[in-house]
């Protein structure tokens, strides 16, 4: 079975998998690093890691346009329900579920999460994708390092996504340190070079990546898909 990963920019993934769409933070209009727009996307899933606009981005307006059930943390649901979209699914931190594109289980993730109009966005998320044939993908989310990556890295994970901009999430240097607690076959970096802010020379990365772990580097340009 072939799963298609495709960085639609920033934190934004699509994830095709089991014939289902499933989109990652869609954080799309006003994304400088976007290749597509929210009027273009057809999502069945959306899953929102954190409540913080660059994540939540177009989710109201693709929900209601498309129908799509969105999972994300209670207080952000509860959020949703309040702009009109009540086609949610409630999930927390440690708590998993079997859905049609897989078994998703949302993990720890050291950010913040306060969504665009000041409301509480309850804890932020890691995603534990477990799909069909078995292949686990991890979404860190926004995140800083911690040493549960440990644990996560347990579960035998076929492909990690990490955020490796620095400022607002992990850096360079503990992006590395991750992909050596997390162990997992192939890793995508992403949440960097969207602002000058967040800039990173990517290639150098990879080279670390390659010389200092076991993991492959998959360095996606925003709009490249992977088939996994």
């Amino acid at each position: 079975m072939t799963h298609q990963v495709t960085w639609l920019g920033h934190g934004c993934f699509e994830l095709v998998t089991a014939g289902k769409r499933v989109l990652i933070d869609p954080f799309l209009t006003g994304n400088p690093a976007a290749t597509t727009t929210a009027d273009q996307v057809q999502p069945e899933f959306i899953v929102l890691t954190h409540g913080h606009g660059d994540h939540v981005g177009d989710t109201v307006g693709i929900a209601k346009r498309t129908g799509a059930l969105v999972i994300a943390n209670y207080e952000i649901t509860e959020w949703l329900a309040k702009q009109g979209v009540s086609n949610v699914h409630a999930l927390n931190t440690g708590g998993g579920y079997q859905f049609p594109f897989g078994r998703l289980k949302f993990t720890i993730a050291h950010h913040t999460s306060m969504l665009p109009d000041g409301s509480d966005g309850g804890n932020p998320a890691g995603l534990l994708f477990t799909l069909a044939d078995g292949k686990k993908i991890y979404h860190s989310g926004d995140t800083g390092l911690f040493y549960d990556m440990k644990l996560i890295g347990e579960e035998g994970l076929d492909l990690a996504i990490l955020p490796v901009g620095d400022n607002y999430t992990m850096g360079p240097d503990d992006a590395v340190r991750a992909v050596k607690l997390l162990n997992p076959k192939r890793v995508i970096p992403e949440h960097y070079n969207t602002w000058d802010l967040i800039a990173q020379d990517i290639t150098a990365w990879e080279a670390r990546v390659k010389a200092e772990t076991s993991a492959e580097p998959i360095v996606l340009k925003p709009g490249d898909s992977y088939s996994l």
